[in-house]
């Protein structure tokens, strides 16, 4: 569609019955840059496939212009030498017209039809003698303007049942001009009304007619065969949460960074301690910010348990418990870590592959202990001894463990419900019976078969 500045300068053109077709044609190009000449011919082929909306010798001028806009190009070349060939073989339409069309097509080899552009479209319709011209059938005018052969033009369903978005005046005979002096009856439209309503269509509308709307109804679904993922449409409507916490004043947790920092090169104090616990039962969320990682666990552990454990319940519902329990399961075993542990196991909830996973370290800690073997060679004899140290060492872990161990049963943290643990811990208990504590807690699990 064009614009109304366009708009007004396209029927201004076609309205210069006075001036001669080559002229308005030459005004076209000058007005209409080379951009928006192809979208001006287009309104104008549009406006010309209906009869009605224009004036006989307006329709001349649109003509001449469609031809003489590209009148440099060959006539295969001219975007609209189709239209101009379809109006030049329509058998209704009025004769003067297809004359006219004709000799414009034929006036680049043509002198005498050079001529035509020059007149005026009053000049032209009133000297048209219809016995002077030869009108030719489609096919021919297709053979001589048309390098090759034209496909018909389209037509659909829904363009068939189109409405027409122009309608004429059923009370203007056919054939009358309603701005002749001959037309006796009032006409309902003037002419500048008439203008007005051209113009609007071209700047709002398509002169192509309403088309019934295209429905097309989504597919029904397959049904859904057994073992067949179905398809989700997942509810995206998600509210937004404002972090009220964001952008808050941190200061308060630059104390439980401090003594954290402090937890992990060595003991702290009692004052200390209690105030590290004090924090973070007021404010739980300054646990994520007292830079405790999980790789820094084992220090915090060895140096101060109790710390260790508050911290880890407060980071229960983190979603880097997993790392810190891998990290608490995989150090060195020793009597704060099972300290920690065993803290833990009647304060929370922990997971029950972690408890098995870290039985079965203890054990294997106490089995894996590194001796000092003295060899003495002596008539093919090798006598391999412990030293005491060593052996202190085994039996105070050891010891350690089966401490734990009764205070997971009593707990009842483990129970005989675990075969697989309990059979593990029982054979621990055989292989260190000569200790007193690897014995008693041999019967304490004959307790719970």
């Amino acid at each position: 569609m064009i614009g109304v500045q366009e708009s007004k300068a396209l029927l201004s053109l076609l309205g210069a019955e006075q001036r001669a077709f080559d002229e308005i044609s030459a005004d076209f190009v000058s007005q209409f840059p080379r951009d928006a000449r192809f979208r001006a011919c287009c309104s104008l082929a549009l406006l010309l496939e209906d009869k009605k909306m224009l004036k006989p010798t307006q329709r001349l001028a649109a003509f001449a212009i469609l031809r003489q806009t590209y009148l440099s190009q060959p006539p295969s070349s001219n975007p609209f030498i189709s239209f101009l060939i379809d109006a030049a073989g329509d058998e209704a339409a009025e004769k003067l017209e297809r004359a006219f069309i004709l000799a414009i097509l034929g006036s680049i080899n043509t002198s005498s039809n050079k001529e035509v552009l020059k007149q005026t479209a009053v000049d032209y319709v009133k000297g048209f003698d219809p016995s002077l011209h030869v009108l030719l059938p489609r096919e021919q005018l297709l053979k001589r303007f048309s390098d090759g052969e034209q496909s018909e033009p389209y037509s659909g369903v829904f363009r068939n049942a189109a409405v027409k978005n122009v309608i004429g005046d059923p009370d203007v005979p056919t054939g009358c001009d309603v701005n002749s002096p001959e037309f006796d009856f009032p006409p309902r439209i003037g002419s500048g009304d008439r203008d007005s309503a051209i113009t609007g269509l071209l700047q709002n509308l398509s002169l192509e007619g309403l088309d019934p709307q295209w429905m097309r109804p989504p597919p029904p679904r397959l049904p859904i065969l057994d073992g067949e993922f179905v398809w989700l449409n997942p509810d995206n409507n998600h509210e937004l949460l404002w972090d009220y916490g964001m952008c808050a004043d941190t200061s308060r947790g630059a104390a439980v960074r401090d003594l954290i920092a402090k937890a992990l090169k060595g003991p702290l104090a009692p004052a200390q301690q209690e105030q590290v616990m004090v924090e973070l039962n007021n404010d739980p969320k300054l646990v994520y910010h007292c830079g405790l990682t999980p790789r820094k666990l084992p220090e915090l552990v060895e140096h101060n348990p109790l710390v260790a454990v508050e911290v880890l319940k407060k980071l229960m519902n983190s979603a880097e418990i997993e790392e810190y329990f891998t990290v608490l399961v995989n150090m060195e075993m020793s009597l704060h870590s099972m300290e920690v542990v065993n803290r833990l196991t009647t304060a929370v909830n922990l997971p029950t592959e972690f408890v098995h996973m870290y039985i079965t370290n203890c054990i294997s800690s106490c089995e894996n202990i590194k001796f000092t073997r003295t060899i003495i060679l002596g008539l093919l004899l090798i006598n391999s001894i412990f030293s005491s140290q060593d052996k202190y060492m085994q039996n105070r872990l050891v010891r350690l463990v089966c401490v734990f161990l009764q205070s997971l049963i009593r707990n009842k943290i483990i129970n005989g419900e675990f075969q697989d643990l309990f059979i593990e811990v029982q054979a621990f208990c055989i292989e260190f019976s000569r200790i007193r504590e690897a014995a008693g807690l041999f019967r304490l699990l004959k307790t719970l078969e």
